[in-house]
């Protein structure tokens, strides 16, 4: 009480909400110069409000030997001073949360302070009619978000205790009077001073403090209040400032510095985006209030919010924590393309876990493209093959082509819709499973096609449908892909032909032709990868090869699909290297098994009583035929010892399991089971089969041209020259051998080589061509 800053300060106690008779004394001290609880008690209460500091933590004169002394230097000298006066009751310390800031760590205080703010009273209630306006908020709970928070906000503090920044515009009189500045050219007709010194420059500080105005009232001279902006009442002002008509349309127009009838084209925006946790008190506020108070309605009319964006680990990034990643940084190892695929492809409302780790996974996705991509480059120099002026002709195109044009543009169509949408996730979901479609089943499919055909035609249809596929799908991508895309556009289109637009991204959005996409093919199509996929886990699970050629096989299939047209079945025998389908239907499956029933004691017990022992001897005894009869009729009777017993699925746990030499795989109501036994011929053709593999390495190893004819002398056992006997014209072709020879020569490469357990010494000659 003795501090001079204290005279006539009355201390009394007050109720507050805040505090209970459970939790210390039942008492607090609170100092409404000092708090925003304090100072709001202060002002219900009517208690006198003292800033005890400067804007450095100085305090103030009127506090006797604390005055000039920093806030963070005075704890201990208080106690010191409170122990001089003998009102010292007790010392402790106590660990509480307290605020700190940011970026250097720094302890901070509160300090009362005036401000100014945009009361919000009747306001509140206007933008929250704008907000209802907006079309539509990704996500919808967005608009929840943004009413709750103008429901519950205070007024808007709209000034900053700073230095740089947005020049607040008002100007206010010692005698109380403010005048609010609109434009440069009323400023310039209300300077009375400093207007020439300002004029070169931006309304910033210090050029904005050189202009006085003439006070309206008293006539005094008025300098500028010293605050400037809070950041987001400049932020506010984006849908006006950005969408600025070109330079020589700048008019006058109902007070704005440009013609309003250019600007009203583009206004409200269509789109905006930026993050979720904090925009909505933010800038989604800020232009809905601006828009509302200037316009009557919102700015915008679709919003997307997205989440915030982490470590791989999930952890927030800090330069202080040591993970924090650059852009340009990350842009510089990972590739910009490859950072906005990870982007787009990420649900946009749950946090996003960034880092190089992850990287490697789009990159290896983006690399199925640029494959396909170097295929069809590399094979169409070696053939010459120029697009230019052609077509794809209906009557050439292969079952496997009309697929893969149906699928390209129902890829279109899809994607076409998702932007549309702002759906990027099922834009690059969608593209990457069509990468795999045509890399992995068309590209791989059509091989010989590029590089064996007989059929001029049949090939030049082939480059024209995997050239089309390509070209459409960069420029159904290059908006999310924009650098990559542009790089094959240039080699695969405007390098071609200069009739081309120069760049993709002058290309407009491929249309979608209707009439190829075949939904039952796709089906189709779907179905035979279907059984392929588990055909080769089948394989994999007896550790059998794909090179090595199997007998037979069955197929299980979903009830209305047991009909596969022969070109399926063909292609599935191709796919798994199997000479014949044994059977398919919905119950096929069944003789690749070898049933054993096993009775339910829980369930026959209270249903057969006295008579529960003979069942349970009856359904261990039950035969295959009489397994699959209850599988199939779901019941099964017969007369035991005089007594006539009838049985359920529910009565009986039903055992399997796989024949000797059987393999099987299921997937849901789709199921494979391969026949693994081999004969003699089958274990020939896939000794082979592995050479032909071995051998194409070599090529490969000797840089061979993909076209290149050789000759092939081998050394190796009994069994494996009987083998490549039987089978030398399918040797010869898959090689593009001229001759293959029992022998050594010299060539130019030649291997010891281990084919299933067999060694084989294999050298290669380039054979001369005619």
């Amino acid at each position: 009480d003795y501090l001079p800053a204290q005279k006539d300060v009355i201390h009394k106690v007050i109720p507050w909400d805040e505090v209970s008779e459970s939790e210390g004394t039942g008492m607090v001290h609170i100092a409404p110069g000092c708090g925003k609880e304090d100072f709001v008690l202060g002002k219900e209460f009517d208690l006198k409000t003292i800033a005890p500091l400067d804007e450095l933590g100085i305090y103030l004169p009127g506090f006797d030997w604390l005055s000039g002394k920093d806030v963070h230097d005075v704890a201990e000298p208080i106690i010191e001073d409170l122990q001089k006066r003998g009102i010292l009751y007790n010392v402790e310390d106590y660990t509480h949360r307290y605020p700190v800031c940011w970026r250097c760590n720094s302890e901070l205080i509160f300090r009362l302070v005036d401000e100014w703010f945009i009361s919000m009273d009747t306001l509140r209630h206007e933008i929250t009619g704008s907000a209802k306006k907006v079309e539509r908020w990704i996500p919808s709970y967005g608009l929840a978000h943004e009413l709750d928070w103008l429901k519950n906000m205070a007024n808007w503090c709209i000034s900053k205790k700073r230095y740089w920044g947005l020049a607040l515009p008002i100007w206010k009189c010692e005698c109380g009077r403010y005048t609010v500045i609109g434009s440069k050219k009323e400023l310039q007709q209300r300077a009375v001073q400093g207007w020439q010194e300002f004029a070169p420059h931006s309304p910033h500080r210090p050029w904005i403090d050189k202009i006085k105005i003439k006070c309206d009232k008293c006539g005094a001279l008025v300098s500028r209040i010293p605050d400037v902006g809070n950041p987001w009442l400049d932020a506010g002002i984006v849908p006006f400032s950005t969408m600025r008509p070109p330079d020589d349309m700048h008019t006058i127009s109902n007070g704005y510095p440009f013609d309003k009838t250019y600007w009203h084209e583009w206004f409200p925006a269509d789109f905006i985006s930026e993050s979720l946790p904090g925009q909505f008190r933010l800038w989604f506020y800020a232009i809905l209030a601006m828009s509302t108070v200037l316009e009557k309605k919102p700015p915008f009319r679709v919003l997307q919010g997205y989440a915030s964006m982490n470590d791989e680990h999930g952890e927030e990034m800090h330069k202080s924590k040591g993970n924090a990643i650059w852009s340009d940084e990350a842009a510089e190892k990972i590739g910009a393309d490859v950072m906005r695929w990870m982007f787009a492809k990420h649900n946009p409302v749950q946090n996003l876990n960034f880092g190089y780790g992850h990287a490697k996974e789009i990159k290896r996705v983006l690399l199925t493209l640029w494959n396909v991509y170097s295929f069809f480059v590399t094979y169409a120099r070696i053939d010459q093959f120029n697009p230019v002026n052609k077509e794809v002709s209906e009557t050439n195109l292969r079952k496997l082509d009309k697929w893969i044009l149906s699928k390209l543009n129902s890829l279109i169509e899809q994607c076409e819709r998702a932007y549309d949408n702002y759906d990027l996730v099922s834009v690059v979901k969608g593209a990457e499973k069509f990468f795999d479609d045509l890399s992995n089943w068309y590209v791989r499919r059509s091989r010989k096609r590029f590089w064996k055909s007989e059929n001029d035609t049949d090939k030049e249809t082939a480059y024209l449908v995997l050239y089309e596929c390509l070209v459409k799908l960069l420029r159904t991508i290059s908006p999310i892909m924009p650098f990559l895309t542009e790089h094959m556009y240039q080699n695969l289109v405007a390098g071609v032909n200069n009739q081309n637009p120069e760049s993709i991204h002058l290309c407009t959005f491929p249309e979608p032709a209707v009439k190829r996409i075949d939904t039952a093919l796709e089906q189709e199509i779907s179905m035979t990868r279907t059984i392929v996929s588990l055909g080769r886990a089948a394989r994999n699970k007896a550790n059998t090869k794909i090179r090595q050629p199997l007998l037979s096989m069955t197929i299980n299939v979903p009830s209305g699909c047991t009909e596969l047209s022969n070109d399926a079945r063909s292609t599935i025998l191709d796919e798994l290297n199997i000479k014949t389908i044994k059977e398919i239907g919905t119950n096929a499956l069944k003789q690749v098994y070898l049933f054993n029933a096993v009775p339910v004691f829980d369930k026959i017990g209270p249903k057969f009583g006295k008579s529960v022992n003979k069942v349970a001897q009856w359904i261990k005894s039950l035969s295959q035929e009489k397994i699959e009869q209850l599988i199939d009729a779901g019941l099964l009777e017969e007369r035991i010892q005089g007594e006539m017993i009838e049985i359920s699925k529910e009565d009986v746990e039903i055992r399997k399991t796989e024949v000797p030499g059987a393999s099987v795989m299921i997937e849901g109501d789709f199921g494979v089971g391969i026949d693994t036994k081999l004969t003699q011929d089958l274990e020939y053709e896939g000794l082979v089969r592995e050479l032909i593999h071995k051998v194409q390495l070599m090529r490969k190893e000797a840089n061979f041209n993909l076209v290149d004819r050789v000759k092939i002398f081998y050394d190796t056992d009994k069994k494996l020259k009987d083998a490549i006997t039987e089978n030398l014209d399918y040797l010869k072709r898959e090689t593009l051998a001229v001759a293959v020879t029992a022998g050594i020569q010299t060539g130019e490469i030649d291997k010891v080589l281990d084919v299933n357990g067999i060694q084989v010494k294999i050298t290669l000659q380039r054979a001369k061509t005619p």
